[in-house]
């Protein structure tokens, strides 16, 4: 009987001692520690870090240099350099010119529908277009109705994309694409000549009647008729971080290339993404910057070039409202709309999620306290065990925030 009361009395000591909290009340770096270590998520092909927003200064990092396929988290990079050189609000244009003159209700000559890579062009705006052609008095064009897609190269894919990826995970690019290639109840494979057809049949529609739809290339020389402009940029970083579009990433890649690189090429907008990550100092040992989406094979990030990005981003006046605003809000919307429906995370985290068969990530903010960034890699990856881990991860970080 007296060794069962010391037992129940050193066990009871034992509750007094514990602090407050529990788990709650260990260190931060313990706890995030912790909150990876779930099993089936591989540390060897994993990265993380988190950075306080107030110091600067790092509170955690585990193979935060570690070189690894980011999946969609490649679309930060691309929202990132498209407000620095662009700014939040650019809009994409889409232009009517011709070459030959109108005489009464005639134009003698062909019309080009030209683009400017924009990757929301609706038939609804081709309407507009239209319009305008026949608020100049246009009802006939004798010449042909001609799409071009020159701003961009003619390449429909990017670099390192499984053959799968096609039409299936993004429509084919191009300068000039409209209702994002659908046309007669397919996918386009020649985006500016269903284009050009569309504007066609909606040039009718309007009673102005026209030649036959092809491709061509609009002279430099060719007189402006019509034009008509996307929504802001900063809604449609939104759009396509919410969504994780691949399709708007790739089109957004390529216009970073026409408009302040070497041309509309994957290659050349690429190019001004690594440059503006240079030059935000974000340490560039192990990044590859291949494509906008994240599908190719060959990108590559790691948590401390996400981490750092982040910080740039956040500390940069003009950059950061419309950066944070693009991002998913963790359990209200977007790709973050089925996580964190409830607890500390819920409603103050905004993050991008990554997702492919090789790689899981989540990296954003918690409250205006903390950036995160949690990479993960396999051979496949083992998806279920590696959100669990950065859910955890983020939680951590949120109930720290309290």
């Amino acid at each position: 009987m007296v060794s069962l009361r010391r037992a129940l009395l050193v066990a009871l000591l034992a509750l007094l001692l514990v602090p407050a909290g529990g788990a709650s009340s260990l260190p931060l770096t313990t706890r995030l520690a912790n909150a990876l270590a779930v099993r089936g998520n591989s540390t060897d092909a994993s990265g993380a870090v988190a950075v306080d927003l107030a110091t600067g200064r790092t509170v955690f990092a585990r193979h935060a240099d570690l070189s690894l396929a980011p999946a969609s988290n490649e679309k930060l990079v691309v929202a990132f350099a498209a407000l620095h050189e662009l700014g939040p609000t650019y809009r994409f244009r889409t232009a009517v010119v011709a070459r030959g003159s109108q005489r009464g209700a005639v134009w003698h000559g062909d019309v080009f529908l030209k683009g400017f890579g924009d990757p929301t062009l609706t038939s609804l705006q081709l309407a507009r277009l239209a319009t305008q052609l026949r608020f100049l008095g246009i009802q006939r064009i004798t010449g042909r109705v001609l799409g071009d897609e020159s701003w961009f190269d003619s390449l429909r894919t990017a670099p390192g994309w499984k053959a799968s990826f096609f039409i299936s995970e993004c429509r084919p690019l191009s300068a000039l694409v409209v209702d994002r290639g659908l046309y007669d109840r397919h996918i386009a494979l020649q985006p500016a000549l269903a284009a050009a057809g569309a504007f066609r049949r909606l040039l009718r529609t309007h009673g102005i009647r026209s030649g036959a739809a092809a491709v061509g290339r609009a002279p430099a020389a060719a007189l402006p008729l019509a034009e008509v402009e996307s929504h802001p940029l900063s809604r449609i970083l939104a759009e396509m971080d919410h969504e994780s579009d691949n399709f708007e990433a790739e089109m957004l890649l390529k216009t970073l290339g026409a408009e302040a690189g070497d041309g509309g090429t994957t290659r050349a907008g690429a190019a001004v993404v690594f440059r503006d990550l240079a030059a935000a100092d974000v340490p560039l040992a192990g990044v590859r910057i291949v494509d906008g989406s994240g599908l190719s094979l060959s990108d590559r990030l790691t948590a401390d070039a996400l981490g750092a990005l982040l910080v740039a981003a956040w500390n940069d006046v003009a950059l950061r409202k419309p950066f944070w605003g693009s991002l998913p809000v963790a359990g209200i919307n977007g790709t973050l709309e089925d996580r964190f429906r409830s607890g500390p995370a819920h409603g103050v985290v905004r993050a991008k999620t990554g997702t492919t068969s090789r790689a899981s990530a989540l990296s954003g903010y918690v409250r205006d306290r903390y950036v995160f960034a949690v990479l993960q890699n396999g051979a496949p990856v083992s998806a279920w065990p590696a959100r669990k881990a950065q859910d955890r991860f983020v939680t951590a970080l949120a109930s720290s925030s309290l």
